[in-house]
């Protein structure tokens, strides 16, 4: 199985991979990282078959609309959510299939009405949203939250999992990043050792936060899977190459476009003198200027047309369009493989040995 951990540093929100045989499943995917999702599938050489959602989330925007457009994968929800834009609505004892292993829902209310955690086949490791964090737990006063709840879906659906079984949050903002049943019965401060339904509720109610800053915007746009209303940028990609974009997040160019448009592109050589000049050659027209004078040089460079950064194998070509990007540049892309692969396919170069 595949197992992979993603974090979104605007609203601390952990999405979670799970595949197996070909076949994925994304928890909590967050709108803004969409295009890095589906890079990791793409590179992983998997199927997203649905998108999972604890909950209706209050601090940021789902990427399960989204993914759904792009990549045709289905979407998931608590049935007491409220939301009615899934394709499936989830209650207690739902198996999410994946290739040969499985999910399990179980329904966690109290953070929200709709809450759900999700069990892998085996028990090792669940996923529980914001019902339960790392040493702590999501707050229980706005949509339908209920610290009764919480405390019983914890205790009865969380803390009866096996003590060795890996909790996965949908939050930390601590930089913790895995907990297990056994760590939070012993130790979580709200929720761990002998502490009662009662003392949990009055120490709910005398906590004192701020109002969600995105709740106004995120739970109408959760409520609808994620769609956006009309005017909302929904992440267009550039359209003036047939670019891909990677895990990494840099934007990659098809060499055999590159060789079609030399005369419509810049060229950008990123390499020292001594390789332009060296066995592998250059790109003709290209335009040398080193990566480590780059930043310093960028203005040397025209914004009227689309730039291709080349290097040998393509990774100092990326962080050159890193670069450029910060210093202003928009229509930006690297040439994966660089030189070794242009040469390789036969591509027209000047000077070298190939």
């Amino acid at each position: 199985m595949i197992f992979r951990q993603l974090f979104d540093p605007a609203s601390s929100t952990y999405t979670y991979l799970l595949a197996d045989g070909g076949e994925a499943v994304l928890i909590d995917p967050v709108f803004e990282q969409v295009r890095r999702d589906a890079a990791l599938l793409r590179e992983l050489g998997l199927n997203l078959t649905w998108t999972l959602e604890t909950h209706i989330h209050a601090d940021h925007v789902t990427g399960g609309w989204l993914l759904k457009q792009r990549l045709g994968s289905r979407i998931a929800v608590g049935a007491e959510s409220g939301a009615t834009c899934a394709d499936r609505l989830l209650q207690t004892g739902d198996e999410i299939r994946f290739g040969s292993r499985s999910l399990t829902v179980r329904a966690t209310p109290g953070h929200t009405a709709g809450c759900l955690t999700y069990v892998l086949d085996d028990e090792s490791m669940a996923f529980t949203g914001d019902c339960l964090l790392i040493r702590g737990c999501g707050r229980t006063d706005f949509q339908e939250g209920s610290p009764g709840a919480l405390y019983r879906s914890v205790h009865e659906q969380i803390f009866t999992l096996p003590d060795s079984c890996l909790l996965y949050p949908g939050h930390d903002y601590r930089g913790l990043t895995v907990t297990s049943v056994g760590e939070e019965k012993a130790y979580n401060p709200r929720l761990g050792g002998d502490l009662s339904e009662n003392d949990f509720a009055g120490y709910m109610q005398a906590l004192k936060l701020a109002h969600p800053k995105k709740i106004d915007v995120a739970v109408p746009a959760n409520l609808q899977c994620g769609r956006p209303g009309k005017g909302v940028d929904i992440m267009s990609d550039p359209d003036w190459a047939p670019l891909s974009c990677t895990f990494a997040g840099v934007w990659d160019v098809d060499p055999a476009w590159v060789e079609e448009h030399c005369g419509t592109v810049q060229i950008l050589d990123v390499r020292e003198p001594a390789e332009y000049t060296g066995p592998l050659g250059h790109i003709p027209e290209a335009i040398l200027i080193p990566l480590g004078q780059l930043a310093a040089r960028a203005n040397e460079l025209g914004k009227d047309w689309p730039i291709v950064a080349v290097c040998r194998a393509g990774g100092r070509s990326a962080q050159a369009t890193n670069i450029l990007k910060d210093a202003g540049f928009e229509r930006v892309a690297n040439l994966p493989g660089g030189m070794l692969r242009w040469r390789s396919e036969g591509r027209i170069a000047e000077g070298g040995s190939g």
